[in-house]
């Protein structure tokens, strides 16, 4: 019983101090590309809309992802560039979180559409091709991020400026 006992608090003591240590942009970019279900926020006029979206990738550069030009995403990120991000690794009771908030910026780089196409090979089925106006790039390039966890939910936020 007592080997059980000391057993739970290592690996409590383990998950407090993996969460409180001090987070960077690093951490991130790793946490986004290892989660690629992400829920992304917009605003059509004053009402908020949140959906689950697939993240394309995270590298120094920004938050990417890909959407087309006829869903209220795109166009809404069009009136209102600023957005917020969550993505969400289920582990123990609740899990972590990462938030990440700014504006969007478009992108029309041909390389980056022949990279989609290449590793989301599904987009070509729907007549999408790289010079498709249809095919739309975005990326958060500059903003604010957090990592959320029960263990720290009533501490000050630990804020990542990238």
């Amino acid at each position: 019983m007592n080997r059980e006992i000391f057993l739970i608090f290592i690996l409590l003591f383990n998950l407090k101090t993996y969460h409180t240590m001090a987070m960077d942009i690093q951490d991130c970019i790793q946490f986004a590309n290892e989660n690629k279900l992400c829920y992304l926020a917009t605003c059509e006029k004053d009402q908020p809309r949140v959906r689950a979206l697939g993240f394309w990738f995270a590298d120094e550069t920004g938050f990417y992802f890909q959407t087309g030009d006829m869903k209220s995403l795109y166009h809404q990120l069009r009136t209102n560039p600023k957005t917020e991000v969550c993505f969400y690794k289920p582990e123990g009771m609740i899990g972590t979180m990462l938030r990440i908030s700014g504006e969007v910026e478009f992108l029309t780089d041909l390389k980056l559409k022949e990279r989609v196409l290449e590793e989301r090979p599904f987009l070509k089925s729907f007549g999408l091709t790289i010079n498709h106006p249809g095919l739309i790039i975005f990326r958060i390039p500059h903003g604010v991020a957090h990592f959320w966890t029960m263990e720290d939910n009533l501490k000050p936020k630990d804020m990542i400026f990238f």
